[in-house]
């Protein structure tokens, strides 16, 4: 099972998730350090296809304090994503053709890397969010009503 390091839940609420995919990052020694101590945020990130090869925009990974003195630590650089060229090459052909986007959804980590979860999406539009928002303030409130119900027994 893989261990959760980041969520996009922004993505949830932005887009319509049609298919999900496992990508691997490139990322520096001081990057996996700061991952590992929970200094990394995924809200703004978007994945961009450029030249046959997956870039994630947006992830941004502050450094430690304790960073090396030679190392320059850039906390939003761009890291190249890793997937085979046939998975590539189809996601380009749907986001060129279809009007999707590639959104990333979580980072985590399997067998000891970190690899990122992108999601094939498409925008929601206002309404669709509304909807949303109300989905999911009726199964807080369902929630409440049946603990509610539950702790108080024998009222008949």
């Amino acid at each position: 099972m893989s261990a959760l390091i980041a969520e996009n839940r922004r993505a949830r609420f932005e887009y319509h998730i049609e298919e999900r995919f496992e990508a691997g990052m490139v990322l520096d020694g001081w990057e996996v350090k700061a991952i590992r101590a929970g200094q990394v945020q995924l809200t703004d990130g978007y994945v961009l296809i450029k030249n046959g090869e997956l870039f994630i925009i947006g992830c941004r990974i502050n450094a430690l304090r304790s960073a090396s003195t030679h190392v320059r630590p850039e906390a939003d650089r761009i890291k190249k994503l890793l997937m085979k060229k046939a998975e590539i090459r189809r996601l380009v052909g749907k986001t060129e053709q279809r009007g999707f986007t590639l959104v990333p959804l979580n980072l985590h980590w399997k067998e000891g890397r970190v690899k990122a979860e992108i999601a094939l999406a498409k925008g929601k539009a206002e309404h669709d969010k509304r909807n949303t928002v109300k989905e999911r303030d009726w199964e807080r409130e369902k929630g409440r009503l049946m603990r509610h119900k539950v702790s108080s027994p024998g009222k008949d």
